[in-house]
């Protein structure tokens, strides 16, 4: 192996240490709510923009940051991202309460956005070979569907030993050994001055965002009030002139015309609702298997680990899958397992269900697996070659915006069920069983109603991914030349 390949491989090691950050924190919180409830009593739409606030601000802003690399550096930009990221992430481990929690997790997403897009195109730079590239590409995929998988397990072994804000300390080290390392091993990368941002496009999709999921988050929460209808109607009406601002522009932050092809929207709808399940899924049962359950941190995080396995395992196995049986039948084989193993959880309950829990995470991560693999590819594959960076781009986003979707749309409508199905002494399940003196009749109720929004929210889910899962049978063409990658020249 020759000096400049060695320094290759070795940046693409530091490079992977930013990309494991952005991911696990992603889901790193879904073990540790219990007991940052109990530590910072938020309320039930407080816990969930804990969780998801992360997840908006990063997908938000991915592509705006994407362009802005292009023109002033992408490592300058993966330097100043990464440093922003671990203040963050300190400022949350001591938050004093879950208003600066939730501030400083989106900044955490606000630098998250900075670093995903920034280190892919420093590690292209690094591998000039095309075949190189590819298998560095693979392992950068790898990786950040990896981090999203451990992310529950890191968060509960650290529970188990220290305090909530543990699981905000770690990225320290990390982001301080990419900090030491970076500057010798990676170089800059610009594209010439090229890149654009449409500043109100930015504006107009973020503040869009976060109007509509307030809207829903606090109607299901404490009920519908007028504070909520007005943002919920703001935001989406800023969403559709969001929209149609993209339609007028030379340089638009998301391209909709390439909606237009059904082989695209297709692989980008696939990046959005395996993600959407998956959180949904983990944060839910999570609070099932501790709050319900009554399990220990540690053992939670335990019977994550089959799941995560198969996850991982997938994300790697998956091209030669792909190569045996095609596109379209690992596309549809993606959306009826995730569909196959969220109903698994129809059998949990108030007195048991590990084992069908544990079921559930193996065979849904299956199709969580190929969903990692597949779709930025069968998404580029769609479109021109001159498109193919905003198809990327719009893949990457989809991503980030399902796992924070999953969180508040899911958990919205898990809260909902709570509220109207439970004892109406408190808006969350821990904070009902928190309450002194509560009888254990109420507390059985309270148990009862959030594992009916539980099979609520999982009921749903699943009945999207069979949805999509027919809808590839019948848009998705049976012959993979459109499907495959066209080679320039």
């Amino acid at each position: 192996m020759t000096r400049e390949s060695k320094r290759a491989w070795f940046g693409l090691l530091v490079i992977l240490c930013p990309v494991l950050l952005v991911s696990m924190d992603g889901s790193i919180l879904f073990l540790a709510m219990p007991r940052i409830s109990q530590a910072l009593a938020p309320t039930a739409d407080q816990q969930l923009w804990i969780l998801d606030g992360y997840g908006f601000a990063v997908g938000s802003f991915l592509i705006a940051f994407g362009a802005i690399g292009d023109r002033y550096g992408r490592l300058k930009l993966l330097m100043t991202g990464a440093t922003v990221f671990g203040a963050a992430s300190a400022g949350a481990a001591f938050a004093p309460g879950p208003e600066l929690l939730i501030a400083f997790r989106a900044v955490m997403g606000l630098a998250g956005a900075t670093l995903l897009p920034s280190a892919l195109a420093v590690l292209s730079e690094l591998f000039t070979d095309p075949r190189r590239r590819a298998q560095a590409i693979g392992v950068f995929a790898a990786a950040f569907a990896a981090g999203f998988a451990i992310g529950p397990i890191v968060g509960g072994a650290l529970l188990e030993r220290f305090w909530w804000g543990s699981v905000f300390l770690v990225n320290l080290p990390v982001i301080a050994v990419f900090l030491l390392l970076a500057p010798v091993l990676l170089r800059e990368v610009r594209a010439g001055g090229t890149g654009r941002v449409d500043v109100p496009s930015v504006a107009l999709s973020a503040t869009g965002l976060l109007l509509a999921i307030y809207g829903v988050k606090h109607t299901a929460a404490e009920g519908p009030s007028a504070v909520a209808v007005a943002a919920g109607i703001a935001g989406a009406v800023l969403l559709v002139w969001f929209a149609r601002r993209q339609r007028t522009l030379d340089h638009p932050l998301i391209d909709l015309s390439l909606f237009c092809d059904r082989v695209f929207t297709i692989a980008i709808v696939t990046g959005l609702l395996p993600l959407m399940a998956w959180s949904a899924a983990a944060y839910l049962a999570g609070i099932h298997l501790q709050s319900v359950l009554g399990l220990s941190v540690s053992d939670a995080a335990l019977l994550a680990l089959p799941g995560a396995a198969v996850l991982t395992i997938l994300c790697v196995v998956t091209p030669a899958l792909v190569d045996r049986v095609g596109k379209r039948t690992a596309l549809v084989l993606c959306h009826f397992s995730v569909a196959a193993g969220l109903l698994l959880l129809l059998m949990t309950g108030v007195t048991g269900g590990v084992g069908w829990y544990v079921a559930s995470t193996v065979v849904a991560g299956v199709g969580y697996g190929i969903s990692f693999s597949v779709v930025a590819d069968t998404a580029v594959a769609a479109v021109p070659a001159e498109r193919a960076g905003a198809a990327g781009a719009i893949a990457e986003t989809a991503n980030e915006i399902g796992n924070a979707l999953g969180i508040a749309l899911m958990g919205s409508l898990a809260a909902l069920v709570f509220r109207l199905a439970g004892p109406d002494l408190a808006p969350t399940l821990d904070g009902t069983l928190q309450l002194p003196g509560i009888a254990s009749a109420v507390a059985a109720d309270a148990k009862e109603a959030f594992v009916s929004g539980l099979h609520t929210a999982v009921v749903v889910l699943s009945l999207l991914h069979l949805a999509l899962g027919v809808l590839a049978l019948r848009w998705l063409p049976q012959s993979e030349k459109a499907l495959v990658p066209q080679v320039s020249e």
